[in-house]
């Protein structure tokens, strides 16, 4: 099995291309655990080379998985994230980092499995707590149609510059509108947005869904000389993802002084809602 989870998050053209590498997997015998390493790329990055924390979420989601999937076997498959918590606690500034995920707890169809992520020197930079699920061949529930906006596109001041940003640049993010307190962005189907078994990633969502909850609060500021940063997000990842691309619309709940909690619903290109979230993002002047 070891074999397996290794082809998966080394040969998944997303996690290939972020670099990933599967350093170390224990067997359900030694209690479930996983090391990851990230080595350090230009493309992974915000501006300042600092590790985008979409790919933070991505290497959580995939150290949680490669657990899962070594615990529960490949008769357990198809697998998929049912909610992540990610709280973000430092940055990674030009330099690798790994992930430590450790099974909590087995049951007949979901695992618990909690994520560190750290640079090599040891400094914590997130820490994820999942729950993964093995549907066990079952036939995929119908999903419920997401909720549409009124298509208006406004990219804002902002949204030009923050596309061609290294990391989302990459995987080919498009900010379609990006005003009043609102954001819709999309993710396009493109090869290296995939997993192995040719659906969209599951890290890509995640980055995605930050974004797009960081857009809805900078839809509220405009442009200025801020600090900003996503303390934490939440994601619920309905099923196992499909192929195509896949649109996410944010939306700013409250805000209190520098402080935005944002909600993020993502649909795929029939409608359907596959995932929703939020994020808590702050921007300081």
């Amino acid at each position: 099995m070891s074999e397996a989870v290794r082809e998966w998050i080394e040969a998944s053209p997303y996690t290939k291309a972020l670099g990933l590498k599967l350093d170390r997997l224990d067997d359900a015998a030694a209690g479930g655990s996983a090391r990851l390493i990230l080595p350090f790329q230009e493309a992974n990055t915000n501006p300042g080379r600092v590790l985008h924390g979409g790919v933070a979420a991505s290497l959580a989601a995939a150290g949680a998985e490669a657990v899962a999937r070594a615990v529960l076997g490949p008769e357990a498959g198809p697998f998929h994230l049912a909610q992540i918590q990610v709280s973000y606690l430092a940055a990674a500034r030009q330099e690798a980092v790994v992930a430590e995920a450790r099974l909590l707890r087995r049951g007949k169809q979901l695992c618990f499995v909690e994520v560190e992520v750290k640079t090599g020197a040891g400094k914590p930079i997130a820490h994820a707590t999942a729950t993964v699920r093995g549907r066990f061949g079952a036939e995929p529930a119908p999903l419920a149609q997401g909720t549409r906006d009124d298509g208006h596109a406004d990219p804002g001041p902002l949204g030009p510059h923050v596309a061609k940003t290294p990391f989302m640049s990459r995987i080919g993010i498009e900010i379609e509108h990006m005003a009043d307190s609102r954001s819709r962005i999309r993710l396009p189907a493109l090869a290296a947005n995939r997993d192995l078994a040719g659906g969209v990633h599951e890290g890509a969502l995640l980055a995605l869904l930050d974004t797009t909850g960081a857009m809805a609060a900078w839809a509220t500021t405009g442009p200025g000389a801020y600090k900003a940063s996503t303390p934490s997000l939440q994601a619920q990842i309905l099923a196992p993802l499909p192929p195509g691309d896949l649109c996410a619309h944010g939306q700013l709940l409250q805000r209190d002084a520098e402080t935005f909690w944002t909600a993020v619903e993502v649909v795929a290109a029939d409608g359907a809602c596959v995932a929703r979230g939020s994020v808590l993002y702050r921007i300081v002047p």
